[in-house]
């Protein structure tokens, strides 16, 4: 079942028909996995970019007319040839499986594709009819028996899918080409209705997320992404400047209980939203007195104003939920207590601990050695973390680093460095961010590494350094850095903050040898269903996958919502269709980074407005202005509508 008899997918053809198996050509432009379900095989695929059959009984006819089907059922209808030639090829094709085909039915099949191809403004008429065209050309033969038998033909078993590069990317699948439609259309309200369906917190994601949509975006094909962060924030903040309140619907499941959630940061807060819709009795514990979590006290102020953060939260609160502040679970109250106390227990703490370094002297406490997780805690609770210190020595290449260093400015720091041990090409922080960092005049210590924290007195005083060398590539793929012998030198400093990582506090679990960890402290759960061995815990955001992106986070928080109501109304936490669809397209890629768009691109992308390095770096204000309704509108019109369907036979 492994080899693939035909192949057009992404324009080369393989055909491996007519040949014995020892002489089958090998497909390279798709990685077709052989299973859908468990127990069921992935027979044949057609989509976007052509058509891929592994099982020779594939009905090529019967995959045309489900597929087609689908492709009408998703066009917007906004093009006249795709609403109405869409739906004449369905009932063509329909027409041919019921036995009623005719001889000048291909001809006019390959007429509509043609016309529809060409007058579409969007992907799901330029792409969606390409695989209709590769099999009226290569399977001409079984398309004429279909219609000269005049007999219905069999109705296979099929999955289709819905889908987009940038739609696929985003971890909690927000139906980003609709939304930004609806901002280009002047529709901003219907446009965040669309983000709330799956994400109650767009002011924030709006602002800090790292954008894998934008990473996946096809129009960086042509000259550079969609803004598609941005527009998010700004659909948020026109509400807010219109002084709009929200309407959720609350839709009670049919059975309704009470869920206990330990953290009030995104993974949480979605969760809670989630489940307030569904009519549940929520309560979530949170150790701060506000909500956020890490997303409130390890962001700054500059990126993520609290306010919006609150004023989301707050939303869902008013949806019922109760928000106990200043509450630690394991402390305040045991965990086992809230299982007991209730049918669901999440727990959605965040990586609230740092990590250390292993270099000479880290272990002595000295007095201006401050962890990075600390040191933004500290900061943005609006505390000097260490006000004897001027001179900052900041290691690390993450978003963490990046945000310490730009902070310690604003803590009144004049000289702020950051260390890195390998390149600047290397470094995991958002490009942006960096790009910030350097226009505040933030000095980079690239290829060094420290050795010995040096100090007097019980103080910091330096950091001892040596410079790197980038040797071959480690497990991660990157260049293992290796020291240059002779070449140490020093750093003048009196902080040490080491921001390389982040880790858990997990004593909550104390005395819980029944819920299982791992060894770099995060909870074991299905990664589809969040449930751990305990069928009423279930975890999600940086505790079971460690620290990770917001946008991650909430959609951990979001699918252990609607997992926990299947556990309260006693159906099966099954996998859904759309976590199938999740492991296939990890195969089978959605966003291709090669491909020729065919036409010129050249429309600037709208950047936000930002206060001037100087002014900016010595104050806690947001520094970046959102969209203007103008530009927010022109930018959301470089959207090239990406949809594009998938049907799967098995």
């Amino acid at each position: 079942m492994a080899e693939i008899l035909f192949s057009s997918w992404g324009g080369e053809v393989v055909d491996n028909r007519q040949k014995d198996g020892q002489d089958f050509e090998p497909v390279n432009t798709v990685d077709l996995p052989e299973y859908f379900r468990q127990d069921e095989a992935v027979k044949a695929l057609m989509g976007w970019y052509g058509i891929v059959i592994r099982d020779p009984e594939t009905d090529i006819v019967d995959l045309s007319r489900v597929y087609i089907q689908e492709v009408q059922n998703k066009s917007c209808g906004k093009c006249f040839l795709c609403r109405i030639g869409t739906r004449v090829m369905a009932e063509t094709l329909t027409r041919i499986c019921n036995g009623q085909g005719k001889s000048e039915d291909l001809e006019i099949l390959k007429r509509l594709a043609d016309s529809i191809r060409e007058s579409s403004k969007c992907n799901i008429g330029q792409s969606g009819p390409l695989p209709i065209l590769d099999a009226l050309e290569h399977f001409a033969a079984d398309f004429e028996a279909a219609i000269s038998a005049q007999k219905s033909v069999a109705a296979g078993t099929y999955h289709s899918k819905l889908t987009a590069p940038c739609m696929d990317a985003c971890p909690i699948h927000l139906d980003i080409p609709n939304y930004v439609e609806c901002i280009k259309e002047g529709r901003f309200a219907e446009s965040l209705d669309i983000i709330r369906e799956k994400l109650p917190l767009p002011g924030v994601v709006g602002r800090v997320c790292v954008r894998p949509c934008e990473e996946h975006c096809r129009r960086m094909n042509l000259d550079a992404p969609i803004s598609i962060k941005f527009l998010k924030r700004f659909v948020a903040d026109y509400e807010l400047s219109k002084g709009k309140e929200p309407e959720f619907a609350i839709e009670p499941s049919e059975k309704t209980g009470k869920v206990a959630i330990v953290g009030a940061g995104p993974s949480g807060a979605t969760c809670a939203f989630h489940l307030a819709k569904m009519g549940h009795d929520v309560t979530v514990y949170e150790r701060f007195d506000e909500p956020g979590g890490m997303s409130a006290m390890g962001i700054p102020d500059y990126r993520l104003p609290r306010p919006i953060l609150r004023e989301e939260v707050d939303r869902i609160e008013r949806m019922g939920a109760t928000f106990n502040y200043e509450t630690t679970v394991g402390k305040d109250i045991k965990l086992s207590q809230l299982e007991a106390d209730n049918d669901a227990v999440f727990i959605a703490i965040g990586a609230q601990m740092g990590t250390t370094m292993g270099v000479e002297g880290e272990e002595e406490n000295y007095a201006g050695y401050i962890s990075g997780v600390q040191y933004l805690l500290d900061i943005n609770q609006g505390r000097d973390p260490y006000p004897e210190g001027k001179k900052v020595a900041v290691i690390g290449g993450g978003n963490v680093a990046i945000d310490c260093v730009r902070c310690s400015f604003r803590v009144g720091k004049d000289d702020v460095n950051l260390i890195y041990r390998r390149t600047k090409n290397e470094m995991p922080a958002d490009d942006v961010e960096i790009h910030d960092a350097e226009e505040e005049k933030v000095n980079f210590h690239y290829l060094t590494h420290p050795v010995k924290i040096l100090a007097e007195n019980g103080k910091v005083v330096g950091l001892r350094c040596v410079k790197m060398e980038l040797g071959e590539p480690d497990e991660s793929g990157r260049r293992r850095p290796q020291p240059i012998e002779g070449s140490e030198f020093v750093i003048e400093c009196d902080i040490v903050v080491p921001a390389i990582g982040q880790t858990m506090d997990l004593s909550l679990l104390e005395g819980r040898e029944d819920v299982k960890t791992t060894r770099w402290k995060t909870i074991v759960v299905d990664e589809v269903t969040k449930q751990s061995d305990q069928p009423k815990i279930f975890s999600g955001g940086d505790c079971e996958t460690g620290p990770g992106a917001l946008i991650t986070a909430c959609a951990g928080g979001r699918t252990a919502a609607f997992n926990i109501d299947k556990l309260i109304n006693g159906e099966p936490l099954d996998y859904t269709e759309d976590d199938y669809f999740d492991k296939f397209f990890s195969k089978v890629k959605v966003f291709d980074p090669a491909e020729d768009i065919g036409f010129l691109g050249g429309r600037e992308r709208k950047e936000l407005e930002m206060l001037d390095p100087d002014t900016r770096k010595f104050t806690n204000a947001e520094v970046e202005q959102g969209f203007s309704i103008n530009d927010a509108m022109a930018e959301a019109d470089r959207c090239l509508r990406c949809y594009r369907v998938a049907t799967v036979r098995v």
